[in-house]
């Protein structure tokens, strides 16, 4: 029988965290793959003889958390990792998200912002970054879950504060889609292809994540999304993904992109089998 490891990260605490992994694990046992959960943790390093890893029983690894490293090192022992390290790399970080997506998909204008080295330095050019954005506008840490690192700044005074508090953090600044305030669209891609999607509404609040008390309801793909969802997957090296897309002037943006995608309220709201067409996709790449 095929082997394969489920690698979440070691300080999931939640039941809705545990979800995911257990139903991923579940439809790769009923396609004949044994399927192991570990935490993420002293499953690789680099060793006297380079690359090594206690995974080597494994011929494939499901890669659900978003350490950059552990991948790294895993795939230097010749392992397939769903997603693979670059991939996951490229979402992790928002910036180099856009970065990699610029010019194949619409999305909302960005600017990276200076990070800081020095304790006693403060940032310089926010002001004028805000008055190309207007405002509100929107100030994300490079790196976050749930929209916690997500900020709509009202004004330069708040834009100062709030770029004075994060310059030791990679963040980016963003031009606020008024039109997408609350309700945006959640995409989940296996291969490219769009399996499920839905609408999130969230009544107080600007983001409109499941996590954070939005609402969501089933949406039709429409042709515009599938083509959307195969340029992301694409551009980024993605097997499984989740997009998030916002409610433009002229059609579609692209605001996010994560590669361990959470699925379990997007299962509840479609009725589709996430699961279950990511564990085929798996089987069919790996030939099992």
């Amino acid at each position: 029988m095929k082997q394969a490891v489920i690698l979440i990260n070691p300080y999931l605490k939640t039941e809705s965290e545990f979800y995911q992994p257990r139903r991923i694990r579940e439809e790769l046992m009923r396609l004949g793959v044994n399927a192991d959960i570990l935490p993420n943790r002293r499953t690789a390093h680099i060793g006297p003889g380079g690359a090594e890893s206690v995974l080597g029983k494994y011929d494939v690894c499901v890669y659900l958390d978003k350490d950059r490293y552990v991948p790294r090192i895993l795939e230097a022992q010749g392992m397939r990792l769903f997603n693979r390290a670059s991939a996951v790399e490229l979402c992790d970080d928002k910036m180099l998200t856009h970065i990699a997506l610029a010019g194949k998909v619409p999305m909302p204008e960005t600017y990276p912002a200076p990070l800081c080295y020095k304790q006693d330095a403060q940032p310089d050019g926010e002001e004028e970054i805000g008055e190309k954005l207007g405002y509100p506008l929107v100030v994300k840490e490079c790196f976050g879950s749930f929209g916690e690192q997500v900020f709509l700044v009202g004004g330069k005074e708040e834009l100062a504060a709030r770029t004075r508090a994060l310059r030791f953090k990679p963040h980016l600044l963003q031009k606020f889609i008024a039109e997408s305030a609350g309700r945006d669209l959640r995409v989940i891609a296996v291969g490219g292809e769009v399996i499920a999607c839905m609408k999130r509404t969230a009544k107080n609040d600007f983001r409109s994540n499941i996590e954070r008390g939005g609402a969501g309801e089933p949406y039709e793909a429409t042709e515009e999304i599938r083509a959307i969802a195969r340029t992301v997957s694409a551009a980024l090296g993605l097997d499984y993904c989740g997009i998030d897309l916002l409610f433009g002037k002229e059609g579609l943006l692209v605001c996010e992109v994560n590669s361990n995608a959470f699925f379990g309220g997007i299962e509840r709201v479609t009725g589709t089998n996430v699961a279950r067409a990511f564990a085929l996709h798996i089987c069919r790449e790996m030939g099992f």
